[in-house]
């Protein structure tokens, strides 16, 4: 069997799916592992690291497609890629099936094998092989540093001679794994940090960080999905939870949005006029802004600045930290490769719930339950 390794093709993407530690595991199995030239340079796994384990560099990129029996990536390839990949090829990625139903519809005509690693159900079993948390992890810790770093103040209390500087007030909407890494990160830079979420069984964890926990009252409904996610309020809801955050937001320095529904736009948490109320020299860290934007003036991929207050609107902040991402990423998708290879060979058996909700296409058929409860 033939695993091929592309080299990222996204703008901002330094990412390599595999790193030369798990590509030897996958040698020592006695895979064939192509690796494209350069692939890894970005996230400062050589070439030389790479043949060093053990697998090849193809420098022909037509031919890694064409060849491949399993194609690790970290983003769906682009399509000119996707046509030259062989029928009955396993294509493993970050694919975001709801969002891009002409790529699975090509998948599926092309009779490819796809799965996708953002639909990796949150079970226990699961753990090790969760890229979406991997990442998560990722963007939160680095949100938290961006909004340090824009800042105009400390984040700690400071004793200086010239008199006491109190801790800068953090406000983190989203206490999933990215928001928890901020809630963290921001809590250790010394800042106050309060969290916001609208599940009321996170607080415990928003509590067990250092953080006070900003709650809703009465709002009275199930607010959490099968797998783990928040799901969407009724309008009302929604509104008397932007009335809550207002007022919480008024008073922050730095406020970290991280609140994303699987399949959907990013719910707005921040409006304009929260925006205009907000402290002068104020930093919006908006990590949503990838699906939309949690804040009504976000600029994806922009640092703007609007009423005195910075809106950052960051882009694909995994791979601001290649290396560790790559390292991340490269151990989830071995830990899912253990878990579907048998004997050498790729096995998938759709009575386990693992195998059911991470395989999207198989055989010319729609797989997923995720994507058959959308039809």
């Amino acid at each position: 069997m033939i695993i091929a390794v592309p080299k990222e093709t996204g703008k901002l993407e330094k990412r390599v799916a595999l790193i030369p530690e798990t590509a030897k595991q996958l040698v020592d199995k006695d895979f064939e592992v192509w690796i494209e030239k350069d692939a890894g340079h970005a996230s400062n796994f050589l070439d030389s690291a790479f043949e060093e384990a053990g697998a090849q560099i193809v420098a022909d990129r037509d031919k890694l497609f064409s060849k491949a029996d399993l194609l690790l990536s970290i983003n769906t390839p682009p399509e000119e890629d996707l046509g030259k990949l062989q029928k009955g090829s396993v294509l493993v990625c970050f694919l975001w099936a709801l969002q891009n139903e002409d790529t699975v519809d090509k998948l599926q005509q092309q009779g490819i094998t796809a799965l996708g690693m953002d639909a990796v159900p949150r079970i226990s079993r699961a753990q090790n092989m969760d890229a979406l948390s991997s990442m998560s992890s990722i963007a939160g810790y680095k949100s938290a540093l961006i909004g340090a770093n824009e800042l105009d103040r400390y984040l700690p209390m400071m004793m200086t001679a010239a008199g006491t500087i109190a801790p800068a007030r953090v406000l983190v909407l989203g206490a999933g794994v990215a928001g928890l890494q901020a809630i963290a990160t921001t809590k250790r830079l010394g800042a106050k940090v309060e969290a916001f979420d609208i599940r009321p069984e996170v607080k415990e964890q928003v509590e067990s960080l250092g953080a006070s926990f900003v709650e809703v009252p009465d709002v009275g409904e199930d607010t959490q999905t099968e797998g783990g996610y928040a799901k969407e309020l009724s309008e009302d809801k929604q509104e008397r939870q932007r009335q809550v955050i207002h007022e919480h937001a008024k008073k922050s320095n730095i406020v970290i949005t991280t609140a994303l529904i699987p399949g959907k736009p990013a719910p707005l948490l921040i409006t304009e006029q929260m925006v205009k109320d907000m402290q002068p020299g104020s930093v919006v860290v908006d990590l949503a802004a990838e699906q939309g934007g949690n804040c009504e003036l976000t600029e994806p991929g922009e640092n703007v600045v609007k009423h005195e207050v910075k809106l950052i609107g960051p882009l694909d902040l995994p791979s601001q930290l290649a290396y560790h991402a790559s390292k991340l990423y490269s151990k989830n998708m071995l830990a899912l490769l253990d878990h579907l290879i048998e004997e050498g060979e790729l096995h998938f058996d759709f009575e386990d719930e693992i195998t059911l909700k991470t395989t999207i296409t198989h055989d010319g058929e729609i797989i997923s339950p995720m994507l058959k409860e959308s039809e």
